[in-house]
């Protein structure tokens, strides 16, 4: 993790490179917030509309996370010069999340201006900050594209309706297209792997913390929901379950690959490649989890009752996307996927029409027993046979 030519800006010598620093944990609190606010403000808007707000919003969130991250790899968070910006970004995230529930409404500018704040501010600062020419030139390539997609952020935060969301959309976009080329710049080339300077096990823990907050935002809004509410003997049952579908979620999630993907990156004939395929994977994760945190909101909220279609997708699809990206992670490690995997995105897909018939927490009932199985067949799965990463030939 040396910086070469830049002894300043480097992890100083007793800081374990593969141990993320206390600052970054404390960054990461203010990230269950924004996630908390992001699923109730879906749970609101069960639309396609919201959906796509709501993704959009998640996207520039998670974007904020791991370019912090990854700039949190360069340099040395004891230095005060750093930490104050490192602070500055947790606030300024902090604000971001408190305007989310209203981004596409009358505080839309305010979330625009904040979030290019961050990323536009931090580039800058590490311009400035780093010695080294090779990491002050990536600075500039991402510099030069946040720059390009400040059009889409304040063009959205100017407009009203549809439009602010096809602009933001489109922004988003650029910016992870941006990011999965290497942030090319005209002259200046593209970012190569080596100029991230992170370690497999730095890696896999901070995305292993990402999963958790997500799961601790899902609990949080789980506890809030039934304190809010009057008690009932439902609601009590209703909390067991969601509750339930969270500890499954996170045992699920840990079992091997979750626990093996270091050594995977290890191995990886092209780690750099395979962190960004692990990136992928936990965002999807994070967003199925998401979707645990709404079911969360309306299954405590109101457990019995007609079960709307938009209801139904959410209860099951959330789980259903969390194996989604559990599917491709196990394919990261082991070049294969579970088949447990596919078998409970069947079983979810069969418990699908029948939810119509079946009150809220009756369906998200359904879907904690698929998530059992699974993790009943990973148990027996350990017994059985012993496994090593085989991370599959990328690029």
């Amino acid at each position: 993790m040396a910086a070469e030519g830049g002894a300043g800006a480097a992890a100083p010598a007793q800081r374990d490179p593969g141990r993320p620093a206390f600052m970054e944990l404390f960054f990461d609190l203010v990230y269950v917030f924004a996630l908390i606010s992001l699923a109730k403000t879906l749970a609101a808007d069960l639309t396609w509309t919201g959906v796509g707000e709501t993704l959009v919003l998640l996207l520039a969130f998670t974007l904020v996370w791991a370019l912090t991250t990854w700039g949190a790899g360069i340099v040395d968070l004891a230095r005060p010069a750093v930490q104050v910006q490192f602070i500055g970004v947790a606030a300024a995230s902090l604000l971001l999340a408190a305007a989310a529930p209203d981004a596409y409404g009358e505080r839309g500018l305010l979330f625009a201006v904040t979030y290019l704040a961050i990323h536009l501010g931090s580039s800058c600062y590490y311009l400035l900050l780093l010695p080294d020419a090779v990491e002050r030139r990536r600075s500039g390539r991402v510099l030069f594209w946040y720059t390009i997609a400040a059009v889409g952020w304040i063009g959205g935060g100017l407009a009203t309706g549809p439009t602010r969301l096809v602009l933001w959309a489109a922004a988003v976009g650029v910016e992870y297209v941006a990011a999965s080329l290497g942030w090319p710049v005209p002259r200046l080339g593209r970012s190569q792997p080596q100029e991230w300077r992170l370690v497999g096990e730095r890696v896999a823990e901070r995305y292993r913390q990402f999963v958790i907050v997500a799961l601790g935002a899902s609990i949080f809004v789980t506890g809030t929901t039934f304190s809010l509410n009057e008690y009932t003997i439902h609601r009590a049952w209703a909390l067991l379950v969601v509750f339930t579908i969270v500890v499954l979620t996170w045992r699920i999630y840990i079992y091997r690959a979750g626990e093996l993907l270091t050594d995977a990156i290890a191995r990886s004939t092209n780690p750099s490649l395979l962190t960004q395929s692990a990136a992928v994977t936990h965002l999807i994760m994070v967003a199925g989890i998401g979707g645990t945190a709404v079911t969360s909101h309306l299954v405590v909220g109101r457990p019995f009752g007609e079960t709307p279609p938009s209801w139904a997708a959410v209860i099951l699809g959330g789980p259903a996307l969390f194996l989604v990206g559990r599917g491709v992670l196990d394919y990261t490690v082991f070049g294969r996927i579970s088949r447990s995997r596919l078998a409970g995105l069947v079983l979810l897909a069969g418990v699908a029409p029948a939810s119509s018939l079946l009150p809220p927490v009756m369906v998200a009932l359904l879907a904690m027993a698929v998530l059992a199985l699974i993790a009943a067949a990973n148990l027996v799965s350990t017994r059985l046979h012993a496994r090593t990463p085989m991370p599959p030939a990328l690029g």
